[in-house]
């Protein structure tokens, strides 16, 4: 029978505690008692634990033996700010398609509202990252990073594959681009982070940014994809390429 999978607020090599949220609901609605069975996501690493003791709303665990488990897949999304409810679905669906990181940007043609209000819905986007993570049962959490300027972001691990999502891209495909690095890279795995324009696309001066900063331009394909459509199909493309 398959564990169900917590995410460890603090742990150390023999230990792991759950609080807030989550002790709360496994104390109150799943009726937690010593002795229990789960399995213990803690340090990137997944535990069989066994439920020590609870006080107050804080659940202790001691961990029992490690679990193989298969890590996050090495891909950033830059992530244009759109529409938040549609945003939410996107990052859902990548953390059980396994993305490791989403960098929320504030493009030229993000809506006003949403880009000045992005800092605050910062904190609801990991609560949702965490709680999809913990359904997809990932051994980690997919990680949110502050919204950044696009060309702020631009800038960041310059080591990178860095692929960006181009309307008017027909030659070279993201399936192909990333075929080709991962052939040439062998073994050695590359960083990926692909950029996920807003609705309307890039601004010619942010596809400048984007030649600055020597980010290849991609397609998926001949149609035209909304945001979170988009956002998918490319993580879902690294991901049957990476497994």
């Amino acid at each position: 029978m398959t564990r169900r999978r917590w995410i460890a607020d603090t742990w150390d090599e023999a230990t792991a505690s759950l609080a807030g949220g989550q002790a709360a609901h496994l104390i109150r609605v799943l009726r937690a008692q010593p002795g229990m069975e789960f399995d213990i996501v803690a340090g990137g690493r997944v535990f069989h634990g066994v439920i020590a003791g609870i006080s107050g709303d804080e659940v202790r665990f001691n961990l029992i033996a490690e679990v193989i488990a298969d890590p996050a897949l090495p891909v950033t999304l830059l992530l244009s700010i759109f529409k938040f409810d549609r945003m939410e679905w996107a990052i859902e669906k990548s953390a059980e398609l396994g993305a490791e990181r989403i960098a929320p940007v504030i493009a030229r043609r993000s809506e006003k509202h949403l880009a000045q209000s992005a800092a605050t819905r910062t904190e609801r986007w990991r609560r949702l990252a965490l709680e999809a993570s913990k359904q997809s049962r990932r051994s980690d959490v997919l990680q949110i990073d502050d919204p950044l300027p696009l060309r702020s972001a631009l800038r960041l691990e310059d080591q990178a594959l860095r692929l960006v999502l181009a309307e008017q891209e027909r030659s070279t495909t993201l399936h192909h681009a990333l075929s080709e690095a991962l052939a040439a890279a062998g073994d050695d795995v590359p960083a990926i982070r692909i950029a996920i324009g807003p609705e309307g696309g890039w601004t010619a001066e942010e596809e400048g940014y984007f030649d600055a900063e020597n980010w290849k331009p991609v397609s998926l394909g001949p149609r035209i994809l909304r945001v979170e459509t988009a956002a998918i199909a490319a993580m879902a493309v690294a991901a049957a390429l990476l497994e």
